[in-house]
């Protein structure tokens, strides 16, 4: 083991430690239910759409990128097959057996990055909680979620200029 990974391992295992907190491994079980698939970030975006009709289409482009960030995540773990970390006890079930990029990471930052754009600042402290939950639940390594922020904020940012433009571009 080289000394990234290693360094890997210890963050997780701290984190992971920090679930042993009833509250904190219940929080961080939640998190990671409503994250499954995007669903969290497509609803936000939906509802988003639906309260603020003079940016209905922004919102929807949004989500569009939330969703378009989540499938390149699926599809580059596909590609790296990462396996799932197995030093630490999981907390939660997974979908899938591969572990880098963190989907939960990915489509969380694409819509903190998104969203934000819009104004909805509050969704970046809830996209860290989640990107830190998939470590208290010990199913990614730090370096899965990075990567998975990673690919969120650059998802959202390249799309940034499609999702503001107005319906008379």
């Amino acid at each position: 083991m080289d000394d990234f990974d290693d360094l890997d391992h210890r963050i997780l295992s701290a984190l992971h430690a920090r679930g042993t907190d009833p509250r904190v491994a219940s929080a961080a079980r939640g998190l990671s239910l409503a994250g499954e698939h995007g669903a969290l970030w497509f609803a936000v975006g939906l509802v988003g759409a639906a309260a603020d009709g003079a940016r209905r289409a922004c919102w929807v482009r949004g989500t569009a990128l939330v969703a378009g960030a989540h499938l390149a995540s699926m599809g580059v773990k596909r590609l790296v097959r990462r396996a799932r970390p197995t030093h630490v006890e999981p907390r939660v079930h997974t979908a899938g057996r591969h572990s880098f990029p963190s989907s939960h990471a990915t489509s969380a930052t694409a819509a903190a990055v998104a969203f934000g754009a819009l104004g909805a600042y509050g969704i970046a402290p809830l996209a860290a909680a989640m990107c830190l939950s998939r470590l208290v639940v010990g199913v990614h390594y730090p370096s899965d979620v990075a990567a998975g922020a990673a690919l969120g904020a650059l998802s959202a940012r390249l799309g940034a200029r499609w999702m503001t433009r107005s319906a008379h571009d």
